[in-house]
């Protein structure tokens, strides 16, 4: 074997060797209200969190070589997890964290680069990051998710809450929550399906938006992009007001009449018509894109 093969060989296994030295292994609890707040701050790595039948919060992973300390304490109904670093140092700080929390806990989870995962929590969850994945499942519990930089993705189980979604660089993806939606991302697609709404704000700058969901009786859709293809297909029957306008793209509809130019001057195509009753109201705008609506 070439010797210079070797020295890179043995290179990467002794930084493994001293990469794993260093690793602090962690593997602590606390006694917690079972329908408490858990407060979980983490600057680099990942987050997970996983609910649980226990009245306990239960952090196991790794802490960074340089993390000063993992701060896990209880005040009344709440729980602190908090990974303290040193301040203007940014190296070896990064911690792969798992959490378990009582499920019917209330968590907010900041960080500025790691990834956000959680599953089987039942209350109201508040979830940042700057750079990095949002990762959530929904229980009928208010949701705020954001990043900056990185993808946005919550599932429910059909259950009524508010849903707030929002990235700057990525996608945000919202499959089979119902109640209460607003979604935004400035370059990036979104798409939101298998629910039913009663209010529904999605606003996308760069990227293509979906809606494949129901509009309840007397509810509000919103739609609104700049540069960008526009899908709608309701689930069931819908009866709304609908306003539809393009500066730069065509619309096709299912139902309702024909799209008309906004002026024989311009590109720009509109449609406006009343679908049953028309107790609701539906309004999609883009400047650059194609609209298609179906049912």
């Amino acid at each position: 074997m070439n010797k210079a093969i070797i020295k890179v060989l043995m290179g990467s296994a002794l930084l493994a060797i001293a990469t794993t030295a260093h690793a602090r292994e962690v593997d602590e609890s606390i006694d917690a209200a079972s329908d408490g707040q858990v407060e979980i701050i983490n600057i680099s790595g990942s987050i997970e969190v996983f609910g649980w039948s226990r009245s306990a919060v239960e952090v196991t992973g790794e802490l960074g070589d340089k993390v000063e300390e993992l701060i896990l304490e209880r005040n009344g109904d709440k729980v602190l997890v908090k990974v303290k670093v040193p301040r203007n140092n940014s190296n070896n700080i990064s911690s792969d964290l798992v959490i378990r929390v009582p499920e019917d806990s209330a968590i907010d989870v900041s960080t500025v680069s790691a990834d956000i995962t959680v599953e089987e929590v039942g209350g109201e969850q508040n979830l940042h990051t700057v750079s990095g994945d949002v990762m959530t499942q929904a229980a009928g519990s208010d949701v705020s998710a954001q990043a900056v930089s990185g993808d946005v993705e919550v599932t429910g189980d059909g259950d009524e809450a508010e849903t707030s979604a929002n990235t700057v660089s990525g996608d945000v993806t919202i499959i089979g929550v119902s109640g209460s939606v607003e979604a935004e991302a400035v370059s990036g697609d979104l798409m939101v399906r298998d629910g039913s709404f009663e209010r529904a704000s999605l606003n996308t700058v760069n990227g293509e938006i979906g809606f494949q969901a129901g509009l309840d009786n007397g509810g509000k859709l919103t739609v609104e992009s700049v540069n960008g293809d526009v899908d709608i297909q309701f689930d069931g029957s819908v009866s709304a007001r609908f306003d539809i306008e393009t500066f730069n793209g065509d619309i096709s509809s299912c139902f309702g009449p024909k799209a008309e130019r906004t002026s024989k001057y311009a590109p720009g195509w509109e449609l406006s018509f009343t679908q049953g009753d028309g107790d609701g109201r539906v309004t999609i705008s883009t400047l650059n894109g194609d609209i298609d609506l179906c049912d």
